[in-house]
């Protein structure tokens, strides 16, 4: 009989040739063998050496620098990035009712247009009369006399004016075009027929009653102003104009310009102080 031959080989090696359990039972379940002790669940990772980076100081950072969310500059971060946030609703909502075509303006243009279409009204029938000689009217040249027999000194300019500012200025207003530059008109001419009738009598006249009296020329001259502070409305034709609904500082200037060239014109075409027998001008 021949004996068995010694196995002279290392324990330990033979050891590590036999698969353990572990390794045999991912090769049962898998079908394959290990290639990495990570692949089996029953081992154990590798202990790292050195502990993970937590603070800025292990980080290397500067805790000085604020990072990206602390800095006051920074954009706002939102939950959702590629949804933008709502835009803030504007400031102005007179200019987005306008246009909106929003016109919470009750009854006030219908009754800028009704002053309008009787203050122009009025200053039309008058310069009618004064040209064409309609509604019993001096005519031109009548006009152009009883402007040399109340103390004017260039008639036919003073006739000329006096027409155009009652008619043009009458006719412009009630179709509300140029309306600051018509009433502007309106009021320079009735401001001189005011001081005209007021100065031919000594004392201050006022009654409509006596032919010097200056009631009318003053309300006409007051709705003059009034048109030309408050614009004429959207029921004309300056409409899309600033002046039509929100007239400001331009209104007191046209406003101060009418009453500048009535004294003007008053002082340089009649001669006198259009101020004569009211109170301390008597």
């Amino acid at each position: 009989m021949t004996e068995k031959p010694k196995d002279t080989s290392d324990p330990s090696a033979a050891r590590s040739t036999v698969p353990s359990t572990a390794e045999q039972s991912a090769v049962s379940t898998t079908g394959r063998g290990v290639s990495s002790p990570f692949d089996s669940p029953t081992e154990q990772f590798p202990k790292l050496t050195k502990d993970v980076p937590r603070t800025d100081d292990e980080l290397g950072l500067d805790p000085q620098v604020p990072s990206v969310g602390d800095s006051p500059d920074a954009p706002p971060a939102y939950a959702y990035a590629s949804i933008p946030p709502a835009a803030n609703a504007p400031n102005d909502t007179g200019r987005l009712r306008r246009r909106n075509g929003d016109s919470r303006r009750g009854t006030l243009d219908f009754g800028l247009f009704l002053l309008r279409l009787i203050v122009g009204g009025v200053f039309i029938y008058h310069g009618l009369q004064k040209l064409t000689g309609w509604f019993n009217g001096p005519g031109l040249d009548g006009t152009r006399d009883m402007m040399a027999s109340g103390g004017w000194d260039h008639q036919t300019l003073a006739a000329i004016l006096v027409t155009i500012g009652e008619l043009g200025g009458g006719v412009l207003l009630v179709l509300g075009l140029a309306t600051p530059f018509a009433a502007g008109a309106v009021l320079a001419v009735i401001l001189d027929a005011w001081a005209w009738k007021q100065g031919m009598i000594p004392g201050f006249q006022f009654k409509a009653a006596v032919p010097t009296g200056v009631e009318l020329e003053s309300i006409l001259a007051g709705t003059a102003a009034v048109i030309i502070l408050t614009g004429p409305g959207r029921w004309s034709f300056d409409r899309n104009r600033g002046w039509a609904t929100r007239p400001f500082a331009g209104s007191f200037v046209v406003l101060v310009l009418a009453i500048a060239a009535a004294i003007g014109t008053y002082w340089y075409l009649h001669g006198g102080n259009p101020f004569t027998g009211i109170g301390p001008f008597d």
